[in-house]
């Protein structure tokens, strides 16, 4: 009976790493982890793109330093009394990390909804006009004739953005916790923070197309690699059963063999969340008072994506044309 669990468990382990494997493709064919990087560089090189972030840092440094100071007055130290028992000696500086991420998140809740959310929006769209996708951003706000990308941006007729959530204040919260895990509770919530990301990136886009709710429901479905990673609940109840199988059995070589390639599994999963737009851009945003810059890079990043979909400059949207010839194909 062991044996035939161990077996079990190793051909669910080597069909979970087949699956993660392709998925891992996927993501990384469409090479979206890329876009918050070649955000950065395009924001550096276009000045006219510095407009919207400029007339927004002063009131951002001012609502950071109203939230970083009650935070560390009223968190740091119950945190740091729970730091202790998993950092020890380093939970000093671990704890400072961890208040400044916390209130990095709450500002960055707060100015996306209430400070930053007209600027976010015009570098979105002053980059989609930079790449000259003047015609798309013309179905959400007018569009002058005259002056650089940002200039032209006239009244703005559709806006995407949505306001002040409470749940995911929460949300963030509530996964908050994972932290206190080395490694894996941090590396857990970066994934789970780049999903949530990863799913609104292109709001401004979509609006812009004038898709509805279920062709963008469709479109983020069909393409969840590249924007936030893919986890589906079979594939965990696969991995709890190829779990249990090798806690029952006794510890030998072949047992060792099937935990390995559990693991391996575990890592190219970890990897297919890795290479999402999403996580990427939680990354470069976690960083503490560097992240209002990011979040305008990672902002012109998504609108360098929505541009080269637009223009079918994507493996993702390369992918899709045979399939629209075949379709074709069978309609004739």
């Amino acid at each position: 009976m062991p044996n035939r669990l161990v077996e079990q468990a190793q051909e669910v382990a080597k069909e979970d790493i087949d699956k993660y494997k392709a998925l891992l493709n996927d993501a990384a064919r469409s090479r979206s982890y890329l876009y918050p990087i070649k955000g950065i560089f395009y924001f550096m090189s276009h000045r006219e793109l510095w407009k919207p972030l400029a007339s927004k840092l002063v009131p951002y440094l001012g609502l950071y330093a109203s939230v970083m100071g009650p935070m560390f007055f009223f968190t740091y130290l119950p945190q740091l009394a729970i730091m202790v028992f998993v950092n020890g000696p380093l939970a000093v500086l671990t704890t400072i990390l961890l208040v400044l991420n916390e209130s990095a998140a709450v500002v960055s809740i707060l100015s996306k909804s209430f400070l930053l959310q007209d600027a976010l929006l015009d570098t979105f769209d002053g980059t989609l006009i930079a790449k000259n996708k003047t015609e798309i951003v013309a179905n959400g706000r007018e569009v002058n004739s005259r002056g650089d990308a940002i200039q032209k941006l006239g009244k703005a007729l559709k806006k995407p953005f949505s306001k002040f959530s409470v749940k995911e204040l929460v949300r963030y919260f509530m996964y908050l916790p994972l932290n206190f895990i080395p490694v894996v509770g941090t590396v857990a919530f970066i994934v789970i923070r780049g999903r949530a990301r990863g799913n609104s990136v292109h709001d401004r886009y979509f609006q812009l197309k004038g898709w509805s709710a279920s062709r963008k429901s469709e479109w983020l479905s069909k393409h969840k690699g590249p924007y936030t990673g893919r986890l589906r609940k079979s594939w965990i109840h696969e991995a709890q059963i190829a779990s249990r199988a090798h806690m029952s059995a006794k510890l030998s070589t072949c047992d060792t063999l099937t935990y390995h390639a559990q693991f391996e599994a575990l890592v190219w999963l970890t990897m297919t969340d890795v290479t999402s737009f999403g996580t990427a851009a939680t990354l470069l945003e976690m960083v503490p008072v560097a992240s209002i810059v990011f979040s305008f890079t990672n902002t012109v990043g998504a609108a360098l994506w929505a541009a080269d979909i637009e223009g079918k400059d994507t493996e993702m949207t390369k992918a899709t044309a045979p399939e629209l010839r075949e379709a074709a194909k069978k309609v004739e």
